[in-house]
């Protein structure tokens, strides 16, 4: 996509402090991170949504997230890490370009849990409905 930042920056066309890079996906430092060594890691193919990709590229991306996960945490010496992606708008994702962050993460930091992300307090009566509903989804 000519007007994506992510494209831009795997062409050259835009620097970045780029850390790791595979035949896949690349990863580089977040210009505007949450915590010292927030990372990106990207697919070097063009996906909006994580949900756009198939299964062996969604594993391919992930492979190299988990490279990138050891290194960041070795390399800063970390006691954990936040690992997620925004999967579309109304998911907080700003960049359309599949992303995956790796936020450093230490004790007491004061940062939450996957979980604090949004916390609707949804009915619980209908689980096995759900559970049916989302099995028939799966291919």
């Amino acid at each position: 996509m000519d007007n994506c930042i992510f494209c831009k920056i795997i062409k050259g066309d835009i620097p970045a402090k780029i850390v790791y890079e595979d035949d896949f996906a690349i990863a580089f430092l977040d210009i505007s991170p949450c915590t010292e060594g927030h990372t990106v890691v990207i697919p070097k193919q063009h996906f909006e949504k994580f949900t756009d990709m198939d299964e062996e590229d969604a594993g391919k991306l992930f492979a190299s997230v988990n490279k990138v996960a050891k290194a960041v945490e070795k390399a800063l010496n970390l006691e954990g890490s936040n690992i997620g992606l925004n999967n579309g708008k109304a998911a907080g994702q700003e960049v359309p370009h599949v992303h995956v962050h790796i936020i450093p993460r230490k004790e007491g930091d004061n940062g939450g849990a996957i979980q604090s992300i949004v916390k609707t307090y949804p009915k619980t009566d209908n689980l096995e409905e759900l559970k049916e509903k989302i099995k028939e989804s799966v291919k």
